[in-house]
């Protein structure tokens, strides 16, 4: 059985494939079934709608049960933001850095102590029956003040869990934690249960 995954990034794809292998489905994109899901306009206001969207226009389009996930950071100081806009924080045209230096910008007068953050992710899947799946997961941090670490990307040199950031872990150890995958866990134990019906 093949599922769609709604996503072009290469290391989400490889691990929601981990988590349904063992299930007998194969985590499959738009490029390798040969065709080009259209690009949908995230509209929602929690990862949750925008995992949805995503999801539920790739089943619509390929006929195949889809999954798509939507993560970013939430910090308390900034009332969660940036949140679902943590990709476009700033606008267009900025790479990880620039985002980065803009949070530490914006956070240039919290102390320590109210620095607190998440990673969250939102998986959802959607099948051509109409029935849908859905699972989030998270991770508590806190922001620090300058970027450490050269792993991950993102806002991983900023996030720090414990005494480290998420980019001075390897990616066992933040495989092991993170966000996505605490949802991908939570989903895949969902997934089994819907396949049993």
């Amino acid at each position: 059985m093949k599922y769609i995954i709604a996503t072009h990034n290469a290391h989400k794809l490889q691990e929601i494939s981990r988590i349904l292998e063992p299930l007998g489905i194969e985590a499959v994109t738009d490029r390798q079934l040969g065709m080009e899901l259209p690009e949908v306009e995230e509209t929602g206001t929690t990862f949750a709608e925008n995992a949805y969207i995503k999801a539920e226009a790739a089943c619509r389009f390929s006929g195949l049960p889809a999954i798509a996930d939507d993560s970013g950071l939430v910090v308390d100081a900034l009332g969660g933001r940036p949140g679902v806009y943590s990709a476009r924080y700033g606008g267009e045209g900025l790479d990880d850095n620039d985002r980065n230096n803009l949070l530490l910008q914006e956070l240039r007068d919290v102390p320590a102590g109210q620095r607190q953050a998440r990673f969250v992710s939102a998986v959802c899947c959607v099948f051509p029956n109409g029935d849908t799946l859905a699972t989030e997961g998270t991770v508590e941090g806190e922001i620090g003040y300058a970027a450490a670490g050269k792993n991950g990307f993102g806002y991983d040199p900023l996030f720090y869990v414990g005494e480290r950031t998420t980019a001075e872990m390897s990616a066992a150890e933040k495989d092991a934690i993170s966000h996505r995958g605490r949802a991908l866990e939570a989903f895949s134990v969902k997934l089994q249960e819907y396949l049993k019906k």
